[in-house]
């Protein structure tokens, strides 16, 4: 393979990952890492979690981008693309081959009101101080960004209102019947549920119907988008993000695509996924670097992914939409998990709530695709592993 230059577009952990992936396996050519913000690279979860409850200022990952042998050009954007170019906003530049890590965009709500969203390590430091004994918080969106947001502002001593289109929280990602298994969780926040927000204006939130809940502080986590307005006019598949095949090859030659902004094909689920997920930008560019070397592997992992909310660790692997029913273990009050279990009882995925076995367990389960006994399953006395037939 004759590559000389390779550029990444997108400085987060995904794109620092293809640049430390290539260097690991014995690339000694140019790398280009092209980086919106003017920070050097760094992880996100803690921004939602660390950060923003006051016990670290930043999150910046290890890495030393001069021992990398990387040209890093911070504060600058990627504004189109086409075959073997890039143009950004310091130029053009050319490439052999490009990987795209341009990652996601918090989505927005209508009004003239001041909203934070939480993304950037400048989101998590400007709310974090903005979160103050006594401000009034409304949260829109009770997902995983919201009720993160939520447990920091109580924590802080805020009065907080959570306000959430469905009829539970966490709907949108893990379904209402968990989602309602989270609902105590929200003691003493007023929590809205079925409740349409209108628009964001100054001191607060006008709902659907006219009611205004007064705010010092609107922090929208209703979701994300990925960040491919950019690659409007270029030729390259587009739909729910960059569209890839199980190699993350995107159908402009020699051009790849990881992290939030990537929709890969799944052998193990026969679909196409988009994981906005941490463990998805640290794995997938190890793939995208054997792929740009001509080696040959395959991105089709089990999806990851944890969140720390009121006092609960909740950790989630697999892929609940390809299970057919749902089964417990332990009681709602306490540590408890839920497992989706296929047709033929295969474990499709698993939600913990402060049972790290289970989630460690259950996660190689599905990584061997292993039937389990659904009787010995619901018995939370009993380890997962040993529930496989």
């Amino acid at each position: 393979m004759n590559v000389r230059h390779v550029v990444v577009v997108g400085a987060g952990l995904a794109g620092l990952r293809s640049v430390e992936a290539l260097r690991g396996r014995g690339f000694d050519g140019r790398i280009t890492l092209i980086g919106q913000e003017r920070h050097r690279p760094y992880d996100r979860p803690p921004l939602s979690k660390a950060v923003l409850l006051g016990t670290a200022d930043s999150s910046f990952v290890d890495a030393d981008l001069d021992a990398l042998g990387v040209d890093f050009w911070p504060g600058v954007s990627a504004k189109a693309l086409r075959e073997g170019v890039v143009e950004t906003t310091e130029g053009e530049l050319g490439y052999d081959h490009l990987v795209i890590a341009t990652g996601a965009d918090p989505i927005t709500l209508p009004g003239d009101g001041p909203q934070h969203v939480l993304r950037t390590l400048d989101d998590a430091l400007e709310l974090r101080a903005r979160l103050v004994r006594g401000a009034r918080v409304a949260v829109i969106g009770a997902g995983w960004i919201g009720a993160e947001v939520a447990t920091a502002a109580r924590r802080a001593g805020c009065a907080v209102t959570v306000i959430e289109a469905g009829p539970t929280p966490l709907v949108h990602a893990v379904g209402a019947e968990i989602g309602a298994r989270t609902q105590p969780w929200y003691e003493g926040i007023d929590l809205r549920l079925e409740t349409m927000v209108a628009s964001v204006d100054e001191g607060g939130v006008e709902l659907v119907g006219g009611e205004f809940v007064d705010a010092h502080v609107v922090v929208t986590g209703i979701g994300v988008r990925p960040a491919v307005e950019w690659l409007a006019g270029a030729d390259l598949d587009l739909h729910n993000g960059v569209v890839t095949d199980e190699r993350l090859r995107t159908s402009m030659p020699g051009v790849l695509a990881v992290g939030d902004c990537a929709a890969w094909w799944s052998r193990r689920y026969g679909t196409r996924l988009r994981v906005e997920h941490w463990d998805t930008a640290l794995n997938a560019p190890e793939v995208a670097a054997a792929t740009i070397l001509g080696e040959e592997a395959v991105y089709d992992p089990v999806p990851y992914f944890w969140s720390e909310q009121f006092g609960h660790m909740v950790q989630y692997a697999g892929h609940h939409p390809a299970g057919e029913r749902l089964l417990y273990r332990g009681e709602a009050g306490g540590k408890w998990s839920a497992c989706w279990l296929t047709a033929d009882d295969t474990l499709a995925a698993v939600l913990a709530v402060d049972r790290p076995r289970d989630l460690v367990q259950g996660r190689r389960i599905i990584e061997g695709g292993h039937r389990l006994d659904a009787e010995r399953l619901v018995d939370p006395d009993v380890a997962l592993r040993d529930c496989v037939v």
